[in-house]
């Protein structure tokens, strides 16, 4: 068995919040971003040192990572982070697309009664972040930020909750497929939904989503071939 991995100090956690959720937080991100690569052990007492905390806090946060299907919890043997579950990563695309085509249905059919305000503001700063700094991994929290203030436009904010609560292993996914001109790619259909959208055209706002959506998990079975020690065999 591998040591477990300990990574490098993080700041100081903010005591204001509860400690359970920032590390939660640290290391969803680190499991999606694949700085901690599938199958890569977990010690309790490690991640305690580091973060700065006792074991419980670091336990919460571990079965809210369980739960999420981004780690396995072996009692009295050993926790790892998941290898990637393409069946699992399926059914959360389905699931996604579905919610995100019925909210722009929803908001083409009365373009001028739902404010895109929010979504626009963001879509502005990932095009100034990405000339600024042209750094990819930046841009993950308001790509996701777009997606989530449109679903809030129309009253249902916390179905992009569950949307990420499911979204672990699609999400490593897109992690892998890197490759030039996706940010790009990626503005530009932003772009073009919103275009949609406020015109009123729910087929091309449909079909903007299921070309956006689907790009990583067309590609899925390439990605598996190309690194296969990631994935379940299942």
């Amino acid at each position: 068995m591998r040591t477990p991995v300990i990574t490098r100090p993080t700041a100081r956690l903010d005591r204001r919040r509860p400690a359970a959720s920032q590390v939660f937080d640290a290391l969803r991100a680190e499991i999606i971003s694949l700085r901690l690569a599938p199958g890569t052990p977990l010690s309790r007492g490690a991640l305690a040192d580091r973060f700065g905390v006792s074991q419980t806090p670091i336990r919460d946060a571990l079965l809210r990572l369980e739960q999420q299907g981004l780690i396995e919890i072996y009692p009295q043997s050993s926790t790892l982070v998941s290898l990637i579950d393409l069946r699992q990563a399926r059914q959360s695309h389905f699931l996604r697309i579905a919610i995100e085509i019925e909210v722009a249905r929803t908001i083409a059919g009365n373009p001028d009664g739902y404010d895109l305000s929010d979504s626009e503001a963001i879509l502005e700063d990932m095009h100034a972040a990405w000339k600024a700094t042209g750094d990819a991994a930046a841009l993950r929290p308001p790509d996701q930020g777009f997606h989530a203030a449109l679903c809030a436009a129309v009253g249902h904010g916390e179905l992009w909750d569950l949307i990420v609560a499911r979204s672990g292993n699609v999400d490593r996914l897109r992690s892998i497929n890197v490759y030039p001109g996706k940010v790009e790619k990626i503005l530009k259909e932003h772009g073009q939904l919103l275009s949609a959208l406020r015109r009123g055209d729910a087929d091309a706002a449909e079909s903007t989503i299921r070309l956006h959506l689907s790009d990583t998990l067309g590609a899925a079975e390439e990605i598996k071939s190309a690194s296969p020690h990631y994935f379940s065999s299942h």
